[in-house]
């Protein structure tokens, strides 16, 4: 594990380094590999090394510091002046030349495939043509198709891993997106959220506002009622208002819970305090339901006692649930006269209803009571672990 590592650090570092630094370090490495026969080895013929076999050593091996920049011409060059190293007699014997493996390896790296293919042909029939003895041959064959061979295993692998880090970059970017679209829906959420409750609160506290100064001279007692229905609207607005905006401030701690249906009977008594006659009711067995379920439940009916008090004019409404083995249904049912009918229907108020409950799988239908004695708005919602 420990060499995977070491071996990652080293490929990291070539990384960072820039491409024509790591290619003359590569060619001064081959050159030094390639000199040391005539650097270290005794003179047979009892003299010093022709300087020819240094010349073209050298000339065969530098190049390699552009082998990425002209893969061919690179290794078109290391070939033809590796091959006047046998022009003079008075040199060391090479049983290797680096510098031509090296650039047959760039080239089929990093070349297109009719160019390699090209150079490859010319390497081999080149070398075959020139070579002494079959012994020779053979072993340049080996060490040349195996230098294709690593570059062709490199070319393959730098391909897998660009594919990778597109595939990398794609989902990095679909997560984004969905990062995005997850943050505009949770702000439409709390948009919808926020109008409830603005929408309610001031509701309750403009009815209690009308009917408070007509009840200061002639019932003092519901006048006072009235104003602390004001109140208690307004501070139980300013606390869920509160919550809601610290969930859109950045390093906050855990929301704090949304009202779910446990919390309707307190908003029927909210709403009895504006002088409507609220009744609430429930019917069959309580079962699990969903964290958005629950909390749409309350929404939808708070959004519904709201068009009440505005828009119904009425004296009495119910709330109404009936729990059943794959869905909860819920029924507001008011006993007034309702929107004018010169008006336009459907509000905003009533597409939110049906937007809440479409969003946890549910469906919400409003509009006039079959017996035409005032509106009803009919929800039902899935129970936990069941789709509508």
């Amino acid at each position: 594990m420990s060499e995977l590592r070491v071996l990652a650090r080293l490929r990291r570092w070539a990384n960072a380094l820039p491409p024509i630094g790591v290619d003359s370090a590569l060619a001064a490495a081959a050159l030094v590999a390639q000199l040391w026969p005539l650097l270290f080895r005794d003179n047979p013929y009892g003299g010093p090394w022709d300087w020819w076999g240094y010349a073209s050593v050298i000339a065969a091996t530098v190049p390699l510091a552009w082998r990425r920049r002209a893969p061919a011409v690179v290794l078109i060059v290391s070939l033809v002046l590796g091959e006047s190293y046998d022009l003079v007699d008075e040199v060391a014997a090479q049983p290797i030349w680096y510098g031509g493996l090296v650039a047959l390896y760039t080239v089929a790296a990093y070349s297109g495939r009719v160019t390699r293919v090209a150079m490859f042909t010319v390497t081999i029939g080149g070398g075959l043509l020139m070579v002494g003895s079959w012994e020779t041959a053979m072993r340049g064959i080996v060490l040349f198709v195996a230098a294709y061979a690593i570059g062709r295993a490199a070319a393959a692998s730098r391909a897998r891993a660009a594919v990778l880090e597109e595939r990398a970059a794609q989902l990095a970017r679909e997560r984004e997106i969905e990062a995005e679209r997850a943050a505009e829906r949770e702000r439409a959420r709390i948009a919808r959220d926020m109008h409830d409750i603005l929408a309610h609160a001031v509701s309750v506290m403009v009815v209690q506002a009308e009917a408070g100064p007509l009840a200061v001279e002639g019932d003092p007692a519901r006048a006072v009622a009235a104003f602390d229905a004001i109140a208690a609207a307004g501070r139980d607005a300013m606390e869920q208002l509160r919550r809601m905006l610290n969930v859109l401030k950045e390093g906050e701690g855990p929301r704090a819970p949304q009202p779910t249906i446990a919390a309707l009977p307190g908003l029927a008594d909210q709403v009895r305090a504006t002088g409507l006659e609220v009744t609430y009711s429930t019917a069959g067995e309580p079962r699990p339901m969903s964290p958005d379920a629950e909390v749409a439940a309350y929404r939808i009916t708070q959004e519904a006692l709201t068009n009440v008090v505005k828009h119904a004019g009425g004296a009495r409404a119910g709330i109404a649930l009936t729990w059943q083995e794959r869905e909860l249904m819920i029924d507001i049912t008011d006993d007034g006269r309702g929107r004018d009918p010169g008006l336009p229907s459907g509000g905003n108020g009533l597409i939110g209803i049906r937007e809440r409950a479409a969003a946890c799988g549910g469906s919400a239908q409003a509009g006039p009571r079959a017996d035409g004695r005032g509106f009803r708005v009919s929800v039902r919602l899935p129970v936990q672990g069941v789709t509508a």
